[in-house]
């Protein structure tokens, strides 16, 4: 064998190793619970099994047991595809998963949340209530309208910018709306380093640190003071230019015991606020116009259509 095939022959045993072990910390991450199967009382596995996996992705469990053991076996696009979906990959994991299995994504700019329909309903029946579904790096999964308005139009805001993080350093309309920014944007800092902890391997959260490093001085700077924060609730005031000032207490509600995704509602604090929070409800009504058709369920069949009022899109 030449050189330049042992060197291939070595790349191929580290993609797979690498994949392997990519596919085995997505499974672990997730809840039964998030996907919609029982616990059951003698799960030793943490997170999901490979069978269920499996089973979400619709295909067999041998080949995807070989798979998670970096077997040199074939992975087709549409196969990846679906093993995304069953796994919930975000856009930053999805392109990992594909660049690891050296093949080409037929979406590339697609999603998979995991927000299910029952979630989306959620949103929309608490309006006026701005909410909103984050996963632990502070990515905006899905939104109701009132959110959409709250600190910027989020709507016209491209689906892989939808990162508070990002917005809070880069987005001069959602800066403007915080009363006090620097405590702000520190304390969002201090919370994604504390949640960082335990995914500092992870290309998704490094691509963003990354990201935010090079866009914005500021987060150099509040970076480098490596403060931390554990989340926690808390009353904000919000500048809104058209509604005036808003205080709102976040509440935040964990979709899992495995500290999923969480539903972050903000609740008037007062009178005069929910009373602005009609006024911001009814503008975002006036604005957005049609709401956008339902993503698709795991399964890539239409989901059943969420009842008015609708959710804003959350999509490219």
């Amino acid at each position: 064998m030449t050189t330049t095939a042992h060197q291939a022959a070595a790349e191929s045993d580290i993609r797979r190793s690498e994949l392997a072990a990519f596919l085995r910390s997505r499974r672990e991450r997730i809840a039964p619970e998030q996907v919609g199967l029982p616990r059951g009382r003698r799960r030793r596995t943490p997170g999901l099994r490979r069978e269920e996996v499996a089973q979400l992705a619709a295909v067999g469990v041998t080949w995807y047991t070989w798979l998670e053991q970096g077997r040199d076996i074939h992975v087709s696009a549409q196969v990846l595809d679906a093993i995304a979906r069953g796994l919930q990959l975000d856009r930053s994991e999805r392109t990992h998963l594909f660049a690891l299995a050296g093949a080409v994504d037929p979406s590339p700019g697609s999603e998979c949340t995991g927000v299910p329909d029952s979630l989306r309903t959620l949103l929309a029946q608490l309006e006026p209530i701005p909410a909103c579904v984050q996963n632990s790096r502070y990515d905006i999964l899905a939104y109701n309208r009132t959110y959409s308005r709250l600190m910027c139009d989020l709507d016209a805001v491209p689906p892989e910018d939808r990162n508070c993080l990002w917005l809070s350093f880069t987005n001069e309309q959602w800066r403007a709306t915080q009363t006090d920014r620097e405590e702000a944007i520190r304390t969002m800092a201090a919370k994604f380093r504390a949640s960082m902890a335990g995914h500092l391997a992870e290309p998704p959260w490094k691509a963003l640190v990354k990201r935010l490093h090079d866009a914005s001085p500021e987060f150099r700077e509040v970076w480098a003071r490596h403060e931390v924060v554990r989340p926690g609730d808390k009353t904000k005031t919000f500048r809104h230019p058209r509604v005036g000032l808003l205080r709102l207490v976040g509440t935040s509600l964990w979709t899992s015991p495995e500290g999923g995704p969480r539903l972050l509602a903000y609740t008037p604090a007062d009178e005069e606020a929910r009373e602005r929070l009609e006024k911001l409800y009814a503008l975002a009504l006036a604005e957005a116009g049609p709401a956008a058709p339902a993503p698709a369920d795991l399964a890539g069949a239409p989901a059943p259509a969420v009842p008015a009022p609708a959710l804003a899109s959350d999509r490219a």
